[in-house]
């Protein structure tokens, strides 16, 4: 089969680093996204993307990428990928605006001989609700002159251990030939896991982000009920992990965020409602990690009423914004919502990631209202409470130990016992 033209709509998290592993294997690829501010800088070598640097750029093959606004490019393409966000809604219902607008756009071209590819997470039956539909609109039949296919993505960014060369990639199609078409292209790339159709490959994906909120939550409903209990809870999860079977470790923290485990649960959790079922693990699930800043809060202001610190004038610091350690990822993270609820006490608040565009955290309303700190002993001197959100392994925390009257670790980086650190 000849080498096909690749198209990626959607350059964020996912589609950026598919195009550069596309590019890799020597593909012609053409990178789409509606913002043009990102095609400029993308143009320019400049990454939004933690997991891929300049050096990474430096390294295409620019004779054979084309970073464009326009949907007229697309007409040149034989594959169609596409890795879009798929929120939801204030009432845990999906929005598919962003799918449905790619739909839109690729309605103005001819998809004959194309495939359309969906990475972007989906509830079962989505894939086909939504793309089946445009093709059959064109009057094309699926499988032999248009083809379809989902392939979810399963992107952890900052992760240096997994990526695309070494994580599985599930795949799935409309028919069999188009799932031997996908495969065809997915295959110079990934390591292969057929799947018998789409709505299986969709449910899939789902099914891994409520195993993980699930045992989250667990976690952290453990993390709550071991602090009533003065009980230390990384010692208990380190003690279960010595049982070579029937037990797999995962850790508590002041919230979930990220772009999979506060909203991927409840796309199938709407889904299955169609369906007369009730999913109580997942609504259950995220209750109670939605609910922890609000105990992380909580306990912080407890913490320090009993200290007698005068709240409005006790300086805050908050360490690490991003939901997750040595990231710059700020989506649902955990730290917004800690942020809200202390601005309601009038704490005054401070805070300190290297990790993080300061440029990005002005545009958000809430994390513009708080001044960036460095770590330097002097200082750390003029806080009396530190707030360990997020615990970026670059961090000096033996010199926030010393130099911090309280300290409040919600990831349990200390393993010795301080008086002055506490661990909620």
């Amino acid at each position: 089969m000849k080498k096909r033209n690749i198209s990626i709509i959607g350059l964020g998290y996912v589609g950026l680093p598919l195009l550069f592993s596309f590019s890799a294997k020597k593909f012609r690829v053409i990178g789409f996204d509606h913002n043009k501010k990102l095609i400029n800088d993308l143009k320019k070598n400049k990454s939004h993307i933690e997991d891929i640097s300049k050096d990474d750029f430096l390294s295409l093959d620019k004779k054979n990428i084309l970073f464009t606004s326009s949907y007229k490019e697309l007409e040149k393409a034989d594959v169609i990928i596409v890795c879009v966000p798929t929120p939801i809604y204030d009432d845990k219902t999906p929005d598919n605006s962003y799918l449905n607008s790619v739909a839109n756009l690729l309605s103005k071209i001819n998809l004959k001989g194309k495939i359309i590819i969906n990475e972007s997470t989906t509830y079962p039956g989505a894939t086909k609700e939504i793309f089946g539909k445009l093709l059959l609109k064109q009057k094309l039949i699926i499988g032999k002159n248009c083809y379809l296919a989902f392939s979810p993505e399963r992107v952890d960014p900052g992760n240096k251990k997994f990526n695309t060369s070494n994580i599985p990639k599930l795949i799935s199609g409309a028919t069999r030939q188009c799932l031997n078409y996908a495969t065809s292209i997915y295959d110079k790339i990934f390591k292969i896991y057929k799947v018998s159709n789409m709505e299986t490959a969709e449910f899939t994906k789902v099914y891994e982000n409520v195993f993980r909120s699930i045992n989250i939550s667990f976690v952290n409903e453990m993390k709550v009920l071991s602090h009533k209990m003065n009980i230390d809870i990384y010692e208990v999860i380190k003690a279960a992990s010595t049982k070579p079977f029937g037990f797999m470790p995962f850790y508590p923290g002041p919230g979930f965020g990220g772009h999979c485990i506060p909203i991927d649960p409840y796309l199938l959790a709407w889904k299955a409602k169609e369906h007369n079922f009730y999913t109580r693990f997942i609504e259950l699930s995220g209750q109670i990690n939605e609910s922890m800043p609000n105990y992380i809060v909580s306990n912080l202001i407890k913490l320090i009423v009993e200290r007698k610190f005068d709240l409005k004038n006790n300086k805050i610091l908050i360490i690490g914004l991003s939901y997750k350690k040595n990231s710059f990822d700020i989506r649902e993270t955990p730290a917004l919502k800690i942020i809200q609820l202390l601005k309601k006490y009038q704490a005054n608040l401070y805070y300190h990631d290297d990790l993080i565009n300061k440029q990005e955290l002005k545009k958000n309303k809430i994390f513009s209202k708080i001044k960036y700190i460095s770590l330097e002993k002097k200082n750390l001197k003029h806080f009396s409470t530190c707030l360990i959100l997020a615990d970026h392994d670059y961090i000096d925390y033996t010199s926030i130990q010393k130099n911090c009257k309280l300290v409040v670790d919600t990831r349990g980086r200390y393993s010795k016992k301080y008086k002055n650190v506490i661990q909620l």
